[in-house]
Parts: structure tokens; sequence; C-alpha cells
């Protein structure tokens, strides 16, 4: 798993239930908190070649249940890469509501914890949202550090900074531990 470099401790399935999503709930008005549960697997691919490039990466899937429901209220699909040459982490996902994203920074192979950020009209690690949400809740930052803890847990913390028409200037902060499950 080395051609994999920092996201080779990611690869597997995992589960996590003491996550925390604090957000503009709508129906409330208001900030607020909820926990949630989470199950997410990532399967290793690649080499992917574009030109000089080689990539390995991830196959993203995620889905987060609030206590006591059936269905998920967030899901998203996507990829995590890796690009050994360039020191690149990639995170490319979309969620259902309309938005896509592709968050990067620099690493080594080795790292244990890294951070990726996106932001609004960037064209490389960038947001892009569909017409209805970039009018009432444009995403202008994304921002997601990932700690491995060993071969058996993971965690991060990201933020999505928005501009909610209703309230204003939001920080939504998700973060949780994963533990392996397969």
């Amino acid at each position: 798993m080395t051609a994999w470099g920092p996201l080779a401790g990611l690869a597997g399935e995992w589960e996590g239930d003491g996550g925390m999503d604090f957000s503009y709930h709508n129906v409330e008005g208001e900030v607020g908190e909820t926990p949630y549960r989470e199950k997410i697997t990532l399967k290793p691919f690649g080499p992917v070649d574009n030109g000089e490039q080689h990539l390995y990466g991830l196959d993203y899937r995620m889905a987060a249940w609030r206590a006591g429901e059936d269905d998920p209220f967030h899901t998203e699909v996507g990829y995590w890469l890796w690009d050994g040459d360039a020191h690149q982490v990639m995170r490319c996902f979309m969620v259902p509501r309309g938005s896509v994203l592709i968050a990067g920074c620099t690493a080594n192979a080795g790292d244990t914890t890294f951070t990726m950020e996106a932001n609004h009209g960037d064209t490389t690690y960038g947001v892009l949202s569909n017409k209805y949400l970039d009018a009432r809740a444009k995403t202008t930052k994304y921002e997601c550090t990932i700690t491995v803890h060993d071969a058996n847990s993971w965690s991060y913390q990201e933020c999505t900074y928005y501009e909610h028409a209703k309230g204003g200037k939001i920080a939504h902060t998700d973060r949780n531990t994963l533990k392996r499950v397969g």
C-alpha cells in the first residue's frame, strides 16, 4: 500500500458512532448540534495515469445517520487521491444537494496527519454548487484535517464555511473517529 502514501491507512471499511455535526438547522432557524453515526468504505485502485502524472486512489462512499433514524441525513461519493511525485493529497466528492469539491494539500508519503483545503472560485482546489445553494448557502471554504491513529482507527475534523441567507456566516463543523470493521 506504499503507492497510496498517506492514504494507505484509510483503506477499508469504517464505522463511527461518536460524530458531532455543528450546523445551521433550517427548521429551528438557528445553529445547533446533531450527534450522528456513519459508515465509510474506501477501496484502493490505481494507478490512474494522466500523462506523466500517476495517481493512486481510494473509491469513497459515506453515509451518516442521526440517532434513531433509518435513513441517512448525509451521503457522499467520490475519490481520495495521492500524487506521490507532486506530494499532493486530494479529496474529490459530491453530495446529493448539488455540491462538488476538490480539496487538496501538500503531504509526505508517511504523514499521519494532513489538512486539505478548497476555496470558492479556485480552479484547482475549489468548490462548486448548484444555483439554489449558491444563492442561499454559498460555500466559501472547506477544510478537512485527517489523523490516522493506528491500523484500526482514524479521525477527521472538517469545516465548511458558508454564507447562509437566513443565518449569516456559518462554520459548519463535523468530526468523528472511525474504527475499522472490515
